[in-house]
């Protein structure tokens, strides 16, 4: 019985998504036209997010260990367990943001329009793809757009989820760009939707996540990404 309910639920939230975002598609074209409308874009992404979880049930508390600058251009680094994660920092994040993601995304029905304007398609297999993603990643932090990356680079297969080792890219980058990383602790979402929830379906409750101190980069070198990288692991792990 309880399968059979997780399965409806999924069916549900699937439902709902895809429902809100033809209904918000003219708004989602008109702000992907141009990077001038890329924080109205976002805004609706944020009020997408808040409707489609309200309504199943699904909800998020904030726990934040200082508070963030609104103003301020951030590198977000978090655990990666389920395709909430997308929803929770639509939700988290201020002001003009893109993702960077798997090139799989391209061809999601819902998210391609995003991975195809605002967000950064990257693949797992090709360095020259990873230095493209990057470089452009690196040109949109210089005009202000905060980047959300989960340097895991993907969701695992192990169940229940076990942080993986990261990536280094983020980490040069957040150096080389001087920009602050903010690590950020994903703690039980797996248990709501565990990746995209065709497996085990999806429930309602009540995600935590925790939000860390963000982390300077100001003083730090390219040689020291692997020290950055590290720290980053220990904060977000130290959570879950």
């Amino acid at each position: 019985m309880i399968k059979l309910l997780r399965k409806i639920h999924y069916i549900y939230s699937v439902f709902s998504i895809v429902f809100f975002f033809i209904l918000f598609r003219p708004l989602y074209y008109l702000g992907t036209r141009n990077p001038k409308y890329y924080s109205f874009l976002n805004k609706i992404r944020k009020f997408h997010s808040f409707i489609c979880t309200a309504i199943t049930g699904t909800f998020f508390n904030f726990e934040f260990e200082k508070k963030l600058d609104n103003k301020q251009t951030y590198i977000y680094c978090a655990n990666h367990t389920s395709n909430l994660d997308i929803v929770i920092f639509c939700l988290l994040a201020k002001g003009r943001y893109h993702f960077m993601g798997k090139e799989e995304l391209l061809k999601n029905p819902v998210l391609g329009m995003f991975f195809k304007t605002i967000d950064i398609p990257v693949s797992r297999e090709s360095k020259i793809s990873a230095f493209r993603a990057f470089k452009r990643a690196g040109e949109n932090l210089e005009k202000e757009m905060s980047l959300i990356i989960f340097p895991e680079g993907r969701i695992d297969d192990a169940y229940p989820p076990v942080l993986q080792e990261f990536k280094n890219g983020p980490f040069r980058l957040a150096i080389e760009k001087n920009i602050p990383i903010v690590p950020v602790s994903i703690i039980n979402v797996w248990k709501l939707m565990w990746d995209d929830g065709m497996k085990y379906g999806t429930k309602p409750g009540i995600g935590d996540i925790y939000v860390h101190e963000p982390i300077l980069t100001s003083i730090l070198g390219i040689e020291n990404a692997d020290i950055l990288k590290d720290e980053v692991f220990k904060k977000i792990n130290s959570r879950l």
